[in-house]
């Protein structure tokens, strides 16, 4: 039974527009078929034999049940003896043929139909892991609207390239990422974002493959190639994230084989002893059958790798995306939780609050504010976006920039109008005309704002006062990740002391460490984990990227799937939802603790069963049935993690 579960890696591709999510039909799966006749087959042979009717009434259909329910894992096992790997489903076909040649039809018919079943049963519950991952692809329409020249034409959306302009009707869903040129309607964005309520959208504003138009027509320019829409990548990291396999899985895997190899020898020496000691050969061999029975691994195969898929297809369903079973496994190890500031425990959404144009500068606050945003449009900093939105909403022009240049934690640079204009961090402040501007910086730091010093040709022109809105439910997430870790998170930002300290005060944070570059981060928590830490870093995966990478397990608020955050980051919350930080955390420890309790299972009936049979006398019935419950038992343990009730804590 190794090979279901094991490898439920999605692998088909379905594109039906706003179709709803389907589950697949049972007998849609060749395991579920087999099966199906299998039983039927046993079930008419059944009272045939125990009426001893004719053996030729009978005989035939048992012999169908062996090759209804034993011809595909008896061919699989093959083609891995072939590989030269032993293959546990192939040991269950042997022991089965080993039991009919001793004359025990009835008991070999019924270990093939109970196995059959066993598979069958496990298929069923890959497939509905693989139906909870393909829902994503639901998301995405088949054919979209593209306009040209001459009109209109309905065209597959897997051919739109960029540059295509679309139009997207109400009701119907956007055919792929790009900027909205012309209309404006609301756009329910929930399975991308999580916003609950639809976005308003009007000409310069985002729009994702896969969202649907409330109302009003929308045209739309195709930013990206749909192969790498929002979507296309949410779906291309959880199936890798299902091929994967976690450590503990390898492991007992390569365990496995030897196992299975000693359980041969073992066979062999319960069906030699009692021979050499004059024991009957069909006592003997009965024995050994049961024996080789009970003591397959399948359980313990089946163990871990049901849990940690479901994690990964339930986690994928609430919008945080673990890019492997090892991230899957790695996430509930955590004891240490590093957060960045903005974008993370903010909503990431900042604004300009202020804007201080210096005497001399010869810039009234709307010059300043459009020299400091011909700078950053090209930027994708949060901070760089605010101050773009700023300078649009006051219908200021923005002059075209030359040789843009962006350095992480310090800030941006271009040419504009023949002048080099530097916007960033107050740390990179020109010695010209410093104590003047400092004073600015200082007073709008003691109010709790971001300063961004704007300047041109090397000399100070103004500043920027920044503000951010702590998320909702930052401080639950910070009493939920004390609980889980056994210690308050810390703060690593590069904002300035004052508005960290302001802004953790009220998310419950006490260690703060502000004022960093992106490698102070990476530094910080690398010092952690010296101290025997095993940290995870939160962060938004475009400043954080050095910690991200440095940490055990780090975790990008995706905001709508930025390149750095889906790139970086082990696992992202393309939701955007900062409480889904410890509900994933909790969901891998619970994982973990069914993994455990799945061995603790597997281990109680194989030892129990082959003492039973090497000490007593093990009926052959009743071995199956135990060795294949057992199994059984695993499987759907771990994919309880599949229900709703397992994200919110079960």
């Amino acid at each position: 039974m190794t090979s279901t579960l094991a490898a439920a890696a999605p692998t088909g591709r379905r594109t039906a527009g706003a179709a709803p999510r389907r589950r697949t039909p049972v007998l849609a799966l060749p395991e579920a078929r087999w099966a199906l006749a299998a039983l039927v087959l046993f079930l008419l042979a059944l009272p045939l034999h125990l009426l001893s009717a004719p053996a030729w009434t009978w005989g035939p259909l048992f012999a169908a049940v062996y090759v209804a329910g034993g011809w595909e894992p008896g061919r699989a096992g093959l083609r891995a003896l072939a590989d030269k790997t032993l293959d546990v489903d192939l040991l269950m076909v042997v022991a089965a043929l080993g039991a009919a040649a001793i004359g025990q039809f009835l008991d070999g018919a019924l270990l093939i139909v109970i196995f059959a079943t066993s598979g069958a049963l496990e298929a069923i519950a890959t497939a509905r892991t693989e139906d909870s991952v393909r829902g994503l692809l639901d998301l995405a329409p088949a054919t979209a609207t593209r306009l040209t020249d001459d009109g209109e034409e309905t065209v597959p959306a897997a051919e739109l390239a960029v540059g295509d302009t679309l139009l997207i009707r109400p009701g119907e869903r956007v055919g792929a990422d790009g900027l909205v040129l012309a209309g404006a309607g609301e756009v329910d964005q929930a399975t991308i974002t999580g916003e609950p309520l639809p976005a308003a959208k009007e000409p310069g504003d985002e729009v994702f493959a896969g969202t649907v138009n409330g109302t009003g027509a929308l045209t739309v320019r195709v930013e990206r190639d749909p192969a790498e829409s929002v979507i296309a990548r949410i779906v291309a990291m959880v199936e890798e994230a299902s091929a994967t396999k976690a450590p503990t899985q390898l492991f007992i895997e390569k365990v496995e084989q030897r196992y299975s190899i000693g359980m041969v020898f073992a066979t062999l020496a319960v069906f030699a002893v009692p021979l050499a000691f004059g024991g009957t050969l069909d006592a003997a061999l009965l024995r050994a059958m049961t024996f080789m029975i009970v003591a397959s691994p399948c359980a313990v195969v089946l163990s871990t790798m049901p849990p940690l898929l479901s994690a990964i297809a339930n986690a994928g369903r609430h919008g945080v995306l673990a890019k492997s079973a090892v991230v899957m496994e790695r996430l509930g190890q955590v004891d240490a939780v590093a957060m960045d500031k903005t974008g993370t425990l903010t909503e990431g959404t900042p604004y300009v609050a202020e804007v201080r144009p210096l005497p001399g500068s010869g810039l009234d606050e709307g010059g300043l504010l459009a020299l400091a945003a011909a700078v950053e449009h090209p930027s994708e900093h949060p901070l760089a976006r605010a101050v773009v939105d700023a300078a649009r909403r006051r219908g200021l022009p923005l002059a075209d920039a030359d040789g843009f240049s962006s350095v992480p934690g310090q800030g941006v640079s271009a040419t504009v109008g023949g002048h080099t204009v530097a916007v960033g961090s107050p740390s990179r402040l020109p010695a010209a005309g410093a104590a003047e501007v400092r004073a600015v910086v200082r007073e709008l730091e003691e109010a709790g704002r971001t300063a961004v010093v704007v300047s041109r040709d090397r000399a100070p022109v103004g500043v920027l006062g920044m503000g951010d809105r702590i998320r909702a439910d930052a401080a639950a997430t910070v009493a939920a990740l004390t609980r889980l870790s056994g210690r308050a998170p810390v703060l690593l930002t590069g904002d300035n002391e004052r508005a960290a300290r302001r802004l953790a005060a009220e998310a419950g944070i006490t260690d703060v460490r502000a004022g960093l570059l992106p490698q102070d981060k990476a530094a910080a928590v690398r010092d952690l984990e010296r101290q025997g830490r095993r940290v995870l870093v939160v962060g938004d995966g475009v400043n954080d990227a050095p910690a991200l990478a440095a940490a055990h397990s780090g975790i990008a608020m995706g905001r709508a799937g930025s390149d750095l955050a889906l790139e970086t980051a082990d696992a992202v919350v393309v939701r955007d939802e900062l409480a889904a930080v410890p509900a994933v955390v909790a969901l891998s420890r619970t994982a973990h603790r069914l993994v455990v309790q799945n061995l603790v299972v597997a281990g109680v009936f194989i030892t129990g069963l082959v003492a039973w049979d090497l000490i007593g006398t093990l009926p052959l019935p009743l071995g199956v049935a135990g060795h294949e419950g057992s199994t059984i038992i695993v499987g759907l343990n771990g994919l309880r993690l599949l229900r709703d009730s397992a994200w919110k804590g079960m």
